[in-house]
């Protein structure tokens, strides 16, 4: 009789003890994603100035009414503990200091893509939608686009894809006082 191996998933709580024992190397760039462990791409200078310039640009907006999460961990569910370029969340006075932020914190996440647009697309936006979070953002360097995604459904679709290119404002559904040039924010 043969027998299948059997996958084990990871839970974030382990994920989160495992980085807590140095398991992982001090530069090591990781998320768990669905029970799995992946490795993310190199940040390149395009990225890294994208994503400064979106922190910066909705820090001015918002003041200190939102908290802008940059590249930290958001916990969609016990199996899937993603670490999006920015994310928008609710204001705590601590800051999350004891848990991260979860979906019903999350106003708005946002992922930048120069070489990984197609796994963002197929399958961080999806897991988005399935946790719920009302509106994702792809910035699609190479492409010289912002998708904004939102109307979330439980099978993993935003049911509402709107496409902005250079010479565009895009503009957030859950945050009405977010709009931004397509040509600032790709610089």
């Amino acid at each position: 009789m043969s027998r299948r191996l059997a996958k084990r998933w990871i839970s974030a709580e382990e994920y989160e003890h495992m980085g807590e024992a140095g398991i992982f190397g001090m530069d090591a760039r990781l998320e768990l994603i669905e029970g799995e462990i992946y490795e993310k791409s190199p940040i390149g200078s395009p990225h890294a100035a994208c994503v400064a310039f979106l922190s910066m640009f909705i820090t001015q907006l918002f003041g200190n009414k939102l908290i802008v999460w940059t590249q930290n961990p958001i916990r969609l569910n016990d199996f899937s503990e993603p670490q999006p370029d920015v994310a928008v969340i609710r204001w705590r006075d601590d800051f999350y200091r004891h848990a991260h932020p979860q979906p019903a914190d999350v106003l708005l996440l946002i992922e930048v893509a120069d070489t990984t647009a197609h796994t963002d697309r197929t399958v961080k936006i999806p897991l988005y939608a399935k946790a719920g979070i009302g509106e994702a953002w792809l910035v699609d360097i190479a492409s010289g686009l912002i998708e904004v995604y939102a109307d979330p459904s439980a099978d993993g679709a935003y049911q509402t894809v709107n496409r902005f290119k250079r010479g565009d404002a895009a503009r957030s559904r859950a945050l009405t006082d977010l709009t931004v040039s397509v040509a600032d924010v790709l610089g």
